[in-house]
């Protein structure tokens, strides 16, 4: 990257809360928002993490997806001048396209965009797009945003997803594979949320913000779709990738933030990639795994990482000053995002 971006806000809607601030708490607090409900005429009992909500809210897969983007884009934008969101680009990740979610039955992929847009009641920047390719995605257009500020007089970036593993299909689909926590002692538990951040090009009236300093991304071949298990190669890369700039080094990074939902498959992939990666000795590598309080979010992953690590300097409970991202997609995408504590403007 050419320069550092700062995440100057958030918005969220998650199992553990309704925006941003009750979200990170309940993660700080190791709190679970998880529930056992019964699937199909058997009543087979499944852990998931769902957002309790009206089901006028929800009445199908893609209004809700709708809802809960709105909701969250909402509160990261603010309050601000109309003219102000009018030079705002909108990058949202959706549910990876191999899935074929149900939401797009109805409300095909590429009019959810303006779908969104219009629930929002606001203009947004024509540069908005809707994103395939997951968790990783989202991080993975860090540096386009800085362009599309850099190069095409864009204010600021509202960068983020939204998704739902809380659905007949991708239920029966994990189930089968046998990848489900209940029946696998070390599977997922499903979960949903839209989680955005605010990305700007200077630190304005934050106290204290987080600087993005360096991204990587690859392509993981062995994806946990595949008959093999995955060497870590892909993370690998995208990690030396993140650090490879003027930014904070390897040696630098004190704590990482990880989107690892307690499979198997991320355990092994991560227990190659990190001796490989790390090889400053440390005592302690702090790591959090917000999955263990709203389940697997999909592709709300990568933007729930950015915020609590922007939430971790700013109120200033981080084991240090600079955090690694690491983020990984159903599919195979990797991405890694380096994250430095920096004081901002008054």
């Amino acid at each position: 990257m050419k320069r550092p971006l700062y995440v100057a806000g958030a918005g969220a809607v998650t199992p553990a809360g309704l925006n941003a601030r009750q979200t990170i708490a309940a993660i700080r607090a190791c709190l679970s928002a998880f529930e056992e409900i019964t699937l199909g005429p058997l009543g087979v009992p499944q852990v998931v993490a769902r957002i309790p909500t009206h089901r006028r809210l929800h009445r199908s897969e893609g209004e809700w997806l709708v809802n809960m983007a709105a909701r969250a884009i909402n509160e990261a934008l603010g309050a601000v001048d109309p003219r102000v969101a009018a030079a705002t680009v909108l990058l949202v990740a959706t549910p990876e396209s191999f899935r074929n979610h149900p939401a797009f039955a109805k409300v095909p992929v590429h009019d959810f965009l303006a779908m969104l847009v219009e629930r929002t009641g606001r203009k947004f920047h024509p540069a908005s797009r809707t994103i395939d390719g997951g968790a990783a995605a989202s991080l993975g257009l860090i540096e386009r945003a800085a362009n599309l500020m850099e190069d095409q007089g864009v204010a600021q970036v509202l960068l983020g997803g939204v998704d739902s593993l809380v659905n007949d299909a991708d239920l029966a689909r994990l189930g089968q594979a046998g990848r489900l926590k209940g029946t696998n002692a070390q599977g997922l538990v499903p979960g949903e949320a839209a989680v955005f951040v605010r990305l700007a090009r200077e630190p304005k009236r934050e106290r204290v913000v987080a600087a993005i300093h360096g991204i990587g991304l690859a392509q993981e071949a062995d994806s946990v779709l595949s008959e093999r298990y995955s060497q870590g190669r892909a993370m690998l890369g995208a990690l030396r990738d993140a650090v490879n700039g003027s930014g904070p080094s390897e040696p630098d990074i004190d704590f990482i933030i990880s989107n690892g939902n307690g499979e198997r498959y991320h355990g092994w992939e991560m227990l190659i990639a990190r001796p490989r990666f790390y090889r400053t000795r440390r005592e302690l590598m702090a790591t959090a795994y917000p999955a263990m309080t709203v389940g697997d979010i999909g592709a709300a992953s990568g933007a729930l990482a950015l915020m609590l690590a922007a939430d971790s300097f700013r109120e200033e409970y981080a084991p240090g000053a600079v955090a690694l991202c690491e983020v990984a997609s159903e599919s195979g995408l990797r991405a890694a995002a380096v994250v430095m504590r920096t004081s901002g403007g008054r």
